[in-house]
């Protein structure tokens, strides 16, 4: 017996406790001159198979079908991207390049988070390496969003009968405006975010509930705001699933960023929002958000920093026949 505990315990620090969402088109598009740092999709891929993923932890995703683009995006715009047919207006609010390939780029990203909410509610949690891009509105992009695959993945799994209510945890340091705005008429989506104030996007949506930070704002004023609502909001709201958008970019030398946040205070962040949903049992998808360092390989750090936050949450309980067998040595 004391061999097969030995056994069982060597897995439990071995195996990753959950899968990954990831496609290797995610890097290979070309964004041209553009701040948007495609690369660390294949860094952070490149990390995680340092840590010991193996093929199978990994789960490829298909581009999201029109029918499902359509529970969120209105019929003219989805048509408009498919033909490559937007204004110049609208490829300015995007504020990145237009092109069949980026177009590809986003369809398969926002089947990616679906596919990342299906093995979640399955098994408690999937990390997509990738997704949260939540500017998007129902009729236009923007903001590095051409389509909003948060929005899509709850609304398809609403219409699946798959959960009754969903939260949506926006860490990312500009409002999710495209999401509050989605889900503002919904009472089946809580939308909280956490953001800077005085940056994009200047009008902000309603969110559930907003906290806003300014610029200069560093770790104490960070936390001391996140804290009082986890796991509060959890416990209060109940939600059947929970989105993580993990962003990076709140930290202090993200190129777009105006607060003073350290590494150390989105670790925190991070053990936080998924401790908490892992101690109580609720389904939890995490995405990547931003993130925008003059160094990249910062950016990519602060994301591996989030996947060992999500591991060691989900090793922290031994699942149910390692319990057994460490209760009969």
């Amino acid at each position: 017996m004391a061999d097969l505990v030995d056994s069982v315990l060597s897995w439990l620090n071995t195996k990753l406790p959950f899968k990954f969402v990831y496609a290797s088109e995610y890097w290979m598009v070309d964004m041209g001159p553009h701040i948007f740092p495609v690369k660390k999709y294949r860094m952070l891929y490149e990390k995680v198979i340092a840590l010991g993923a193996r093929p199978e932890d990994f789960i490829k995703p298909e581009p999201v079908s029109d029918d499902d683009l359509l529970l969120v995006h209105t019929p003219d715009y989805v048509n408009r991207v498919r033909s490559g047919a937007l204004t110049s207006l609208e490829v300015q609010a995007l504020e990145m390049p237009f092109s069949p390939e980026v177009v590809r780029f986003f369809l398969l990203m926002t089947g990616g988070t679906i596919k990342a909410a299906e093995e979640a509610l399955k098994t408690g949690l999937a990390f997509h390496l990738g997704g949260g891009f939540h500017h998007a509105f129902p009729d236009h992009g923007e903001g590095f969003c051409l389509f909003n695959d948060v929005a899509v993945t709850l609304e398809k799994m609403k219409r699946e009968n798959r959960l009754n209510r969903a939260m949506i945890v926006d860490g990312d340091l500009h409002q999710g405006n495209g999401t509050a705005y989605i889900f503002s008429k919904k009472d089946y989506v809580f939308t909280f975010s956490i953001h800077q104030m005085d940056i994009y996007p200047s009008n902000k949506q309603v969110s559930s509930l907003d906290i806003g930070l300014w610029s200069g704002d560093n770790d104490e004023a960070y936390l001391g705001a996140l804290e009082p609502y986890f796991p509060r909001l959890y416990e209060e709201y109940k939600p059947d699933l929970i989105i993580y958008i993990a962003g990076a970019d709140p930290y202090q030398k993200d190129l777009l960023s105006g607060l003073d946040i350290s590494p150390l205070a989105l670790k925190k962040r991070d053990r936080l929002v998924i401790e908490q949903a892992r101690r109580l049992k609720i389904p939890l998808v995490i995405v990547l958000g931003g993130g925008y360092a003059r160094q990249i390989e910062e950016t990519v750090d602060i994301h591996l920093n989030t996947i060992k936050e999500a591991i060691r949450a989900s090793r922290k309980s031994p699942p149910p026949i390692a319990a057994s067998l460490i209760s009969a040595k």
